[in-house]
């Protein structure tokens, strides 16, 4: 079929292309994934979600990997030990949460997933919950356990303080024990007992005694006060420092009603600062005065700093030129996890292999059993001695019996036994044995050796 154009040729319509599909480029993986990330990075920077935990993994660089789920839906998600500064409780199954961060990718599985930032229980309080966590934790390990606690001394004569010197806690153990026992020594070691850093304090002191064993019994006091503010007798370090340590303690923290890890992991546990003061003495009546303390001030204004910088940090974060690092970080952390995990199980296939090989060749080194090879040997070398030793003194037989042979052949057929016919041997004045006259001139001196003796004999006359 053919067609005229607009100069008036004729041509063929075989010759026409329609190209009605656009150019389009093809993405790779990696591009697609990207633009996802950054799709969720911008849209998803702070966000709250609410559901239980499963599946939860600690990792050994600290890292925590679980999944939120609800009736319908579940998301992966990461707590990196970084942003878990501050935070009492720890994810486990079951447990119904509410997460606050942002959504981006791991890349190298092409997965979204949420990186926490913060974590709270939902329905409990998280003082209360980390409480409860903490409590279950050391109980199962035998911390609260009646066989470890130590008892008390008798009548102390040096009693250790661990408080703070500007509370009320220390002037009433001390007026107690003034007025019950004058003569006693009381050592005072001042340390925080609340706010930040005060945890670390109550262990060093609680360290300290028992390095200078100085003290007969510690009572480890503080007044009455929220449970926020008794939270440095609830910290970890502080009840494997009072079960660790050496000399018997004496918890006497807050109010009757009031329970911290350290009453529990302690020999002995008071009601209160003066209760403490009364059982290390044996005193018989119970003081009915609790000490309640103030809160911190200062305490209260620098919470209060660190929330409004930390949301300032995190409005920052969510721009778009922090994300990107923050991403990376993020990855190379998962990825970092997970190298991690693969070499330990490399090297645990290893170390298995190397022990079955160790096996094997111990089991062929025992079979061999060189006290056998040595004692044929041995065998072989008596043996072999005793035939050199037979065959040497056959052989050195033969040879005497020959030199004897010999030695009588010698004496029949030597000179000297011609002697003992009659014969006699001339030798010339050099010992040459004279065979002919010529050998000597007239007035030579000739000696004649006979049988028995020596004659000297003058040639005067040769025939």
């Amino acid at each position: 079929m053919c067609y005229r154009d607009g100069c008036g040729e004729f041509k063929n319509m075989s010759q026409l292309t329609f190209n009605l599909q656009p150019d389009r480029r093809s993405l790779t993986v990696s591009e697609l994934t990207a633009q996802v990330r950054d799709l969720l990075a911008k849209h998803f920077t702070d966000i709250l979600v609410e559901g239980e935990i499963s599946n939860c993994r600690p990792a050994q660089s600290g890292h925590f990997y679980f999944t939120l789920k609800d009736e319908k839906a579940q998301v992966r998600c990461v707590w990196f030990k970084q942003q878990m500064r501050g935070v009492r409780i720890r994810p486990e199954d079951g447990l119904k949460v509410s997460v606050r961060g942002s959504i981006s990718v791991y890349e190298a599985r092409g997965e979204y997933q949420i990186y926490v930032e913060s974590l709270e229980p939902v329905g409990r309080g998280a003082l209360q919950l980390s409480f409860e966590q903490l409590k279950k934790r050391l109980e199962t390990e035998g911390l609260f356990d009646a066989k470890h606690k130590k008892p008390l001394p008798v009548l102390p004569s040096r009693i250790g303080l661990i408080t703070s010197p500007a509370g009320a806690a220390v002037r009433d153990v001390v007026r107690i024990l003034r007025r019950r026992f004058p003569n006693v020594c009381l050592m005072l070691f001042p340390v925080r007992v609340q706010g930040e850093g005060s945890a670390q304090e109550i262990v060093k002191a609680i360290k300290f005694f028992n390095l200078q064993k100085t003290v007969d019994v510690l009572i480890v006091a503080r007044g009455g006060g929220s449970m926020e503010d008794l939270w440095a007798f609830n910290e970890e370090i502080v009840a494997r420092a009072i079960f660790e340590s050496k000399i018997p303690v004496i918890s006497g923290v807050g109010h009757e009603t009031d329970f911290t890890i350290a009453d529990f992991v302690a020999d002995v546990r008071a009601s209160t600062p003066s209760a403490a003061a009364e059982i290390v003495l044996q005193t018989r009546r119970e003081f009915d005065l609790h000490v309640k303390s103030l809160q911190d001030a200062l305490g209260e204004q620098l919470r209060y700093r660190i929330l409004v910088l930390s949301r300032r940090v995190h409005e920052l974060a969510g721009r778009r030129g922090f994300r990107r690092p923050l991403d990376l970080l993020r990855q190379r952390r998962q990825r970092a996890d997970e190298l991690t995990s693969r070499v330990a199980l490399g090297l645990k296939a290893r170390l298995e292999q190397s022990r079955k090989r160790f096996t094997v060749a111990h089991l062929r080194i025992a079979r061999f059993d060189f006290r056998i090879k040595i004692a044929a040997l041995r065998l072989r070398l008596d043996s072999g001695r005793q035939s050199l030793e037979t065959c040497a003194e056959r052989l050195l037989q033969k040879k005497r019996e020959r030199l004897e042979r010999l030695s009588l052949q010698l004496q029949e057929r030597g000179p000297l036994k011609a002697l003992e016919r009659g014969y006699a041997i001339a030798t010339d004045a050099a010992g040459n044995v004279l065979r002919s006259t010529e050998q000597v001139a007239i007035g030579d001196a000739v000696a004649i050796r006979l049988q028995r003796g020596r004659l000297t004999a003058e040639v005067r006359k040769k025939d």
